[in-house]
Order: structure tokens, then C-alpha cells, then sequence
């Protein structure tokens, strides 16, 4: 039922910039906590950004300054805007929702490499 569609990933260069975009559906998306999260060759899955329903936001630290998380009701999609871009933010990023406190699902992950 619950479907989180990915996209916006690639190679780019140190510096440069992405966007990535995650459209859910089969769940209430207005009233559910989407995030990001990465994993990176060999690391563990790490919490990028989340957004809350009422637009409250969360930043890993590494990230902070650097990506801006949003969300579009209107069109049940959440985004991630990466600037300055460094070789250490190559992972494959993953969409999450958590449309209830007990229920969570995931994206298929998109990969993002960042090189010279």
C-alpha cells in the first residue's frame, strides 16, 4: 500500500548541489514525520533531516547549514536540497515515513555520489 518513490541522485562534483525528492502514497502525508537518512560504503544508516508535520525540522550535525529539508503537501513530497557538497556526504540516501508513532516505511534509496 504505502509507496515511497526516490529520485534527484547522481554524481556531482565537491561543491556543487542536489536535490533529492521522495513522493509518498497510500498513507495521510500531511500529518506524518518524513525524513532522510544515508548510508554510506561500510557505515551504518544515519539520520540526515526530518520534518514534522507541523514543519519542525532536525539536522545531523554534519549536515547542518548545508541541507535544507521541506515538504509539499499539495503534492505528497518531500524534498532535500544539498549544497556544498563534500566526498563524505556519498551514501545512498533513504526516504523515510512515519505516519503513525508505531509504524515506519522506507524508500528504495537513491545513490549520491559526490567526487572529482
Amino acid at each position: 500500500q504505502v509507496q515511497l518513490v526516490e529520485s534527484g541522485g547522481g554524481l556531482v562534483q565537491p561543491g556543487g548541489s542536489l536535490r533529492l525528492s521522495c513522493a509518498a502514497s497510500g498513507m495521510i502525508f500531511s500529518t506524518s514525520t518524513m525524513g532522510w537518512y544515508r548510508q554510506a560504503p561500510g557505515a551504518q544508516r544515519e539520520l540526515v533531516a526530518t520534518i514534522t508535520s507541523v514543519r519542525n525540522t532536525n539536522y545531523a550535525n554534519s549536515v547542518k547549514g548545508r541541507f535544507t529539508i521541506s515538504r509539499d503537501n499539495a503534492r505528497n513530497t518531500v524534498y532535500l536540497q544539498m549544497n556544498s557538497l563534500k566526498p563524505e556526504d556519498t551514501a545512498v540516501y533513504y526516504c523515510n515515513a512515519r505516519p503513525t508513532t508505531v509504524r515506519s516505511y522506507w524508500g528504495q534509496g537513491t545513490q549520491v555520489t559526490v567526487s572529482s
